[in-house]
């Protein structure tokens, strides 16, 4: 007999109530059970970071998490970034605009990367930045063009915030 699990996750904001096996990873129940593929599987030992996802919006590997790990959490996957028409978040734009992805295999793992630490340090440094990109892994890109994309976006963001509170001040 197989042993399964009943759980229910929320991912980009929408209920899911899922039977599985206990052991199924969190990439695999995103991309085979809900057909969210752009979360990335690469190394499935958490170093690469192609299935960088957020969790209660931490970046988190999902190949190195069980689904029944997360039910109570919010998972958010690239998916979630664009807009209701297809349109691109502001990050994605940036990274578009700098040429911040070739093959385009481990974008979706930085793009969540990226969102989890801006909305962690909103005021991330272009060293700060570094390091944190420095956790995934890109062969095609020479991570220069990844750091002025989130660096980009980082400013665009900040400089929004101020317009905002210049126009409540005002």
């Amino acid at each position: 007999m197989t042993d399964v699990a009943l759980v229910e996750l929320t991912v980009n904001g929408e209920r899911h109530d899922l039977v599985i096996p206990p052991r199924r990873t969190l990439a695999d129940v995103l991309r085979h059970d809900l057909g969210l593929t752009g979360t990335h599987v690469g190394c499935e030992h958490g170093i690469c970071g192609a299935c960088t996802v957020l969790v209660d919006g931490a970046p988190a590997r999902a190949c190195l998490i069980f689904a029944v790990q997360v039910e109570n959490s919010a998972i958010r996957t690239v998916e979630s970034l664009s807009g209701p028409d297809g349109e691109l978040s502001d990050l994605q734009s940036c990274f578009a605009e700098h040429h911040g992805l070739q093959c385009g295999f481990c974008t979706p793992g930085f793009l969540m990367l990226a969102e989890g630490h801006l909305a962690e340090s909103p005021d991330a440094t272009r060293e700060e930045i570094r390091e944190v990109v420095a956790s995934n892994l890109c062969r095609c890109t020479g991570y220069q063009t990844i750091v002025d994309a989130v660096e980009d976006c980082a400013g665009r963001r900040r400089a929004a915030l101020r317009a905002r509170l210049d126009g409540v001040s005002a």
